[in-house]
């Protein structure tokens, strides 16, 4: 889930109301990090991602006495990084296929190596299951579980409606169910795998 440290609204206000520099430095910290992760659903590296975002940002402050309308700075931002990401594949072609954060599901067990091994190995096929996913399901499903947003938001950035990304994120999860089952019923795997991902599903299943 997102944890955020400012907000964000505020500072947009304070932005295009009073120019000030603190309240977009501010902005860029709470945003850059997840502009950049979303960039790298779509492009091949993250040094373009970065480069994509830094540029988009750079725009967002020259141009903020034209941004007075602008009501939710947030969605605008990843509306933009969308964009521009997409235009970049179609110069380039390139599309890259980002993974898990692994600090974000790691399961660590001192005592069991091999069921630490085993863990890790389960997470690689999950982690395949979800990249294999159509793009923009994997998009859908990256941001609602990644970055805890809710339908509306998904669709506004995507341009896409609530109901699509509501059925994106079941046949997500259908799909994902179907690969990792044979995982599952093994007896070697322990329950605390078997609750992580029974929760990831539920997790997807009913964010709204």
């Amino acid at each position: 889930m997102r944890k955020k440290s400012y907000d964000i609204q505020e500072l947009w206000s304070q932005i295009v109301e009073k120019s000030d520099p603190k309240a977009f430095e501010c902005l860029f910290y709470a945003l850059n990090p997840r502009l950049i992760k979303f960039c790298l659903f779509y492009v091949h590296s993250k040094e373009v991602a970065e480069e994509l975002v830094s540029d988009i940002f750079v725009k967002c402050w020259k141009r903020k006495s034209e941004l007075l309308h602008v009501k939710n700075i947030e969605t605008y931002l990843f509306i933009a990084a969308k964009n521009q990401a997409l235009n970049y594949v179609k110069r380039f072609s390139s599309i890259h296929l980002v993974a898990i954060d692994e600090s974000s599901m790691q399961l660590v067990d001192m005592y069991r190596p091999d069921r630490e091994m085993e863990k890790r190995e389960l997470l690689f096929k999950l982690d395949q299951a979800i990249e294999s996913l159509p793009r923009q399901c994997r998009i859908i499903f990256r941001l609602v579980k990644d970055e805890g947003m809710k339908y509306k938001e998904v669709a506004e950035i995507l341009g896409i409606s609530q109901r699509t990304v509501q059925t994106q994120l079941f046949r997500a999860m259908k799909k994902l169910n179907t690969e990792m089952t044979p995982y599952l019923k093994s007896t070697e795997i322990d329950s605390v795998i078997n609750l992580t991902l029974t929760i990831l599903f539920a997790f997807t299943l009913f964010v709204s």
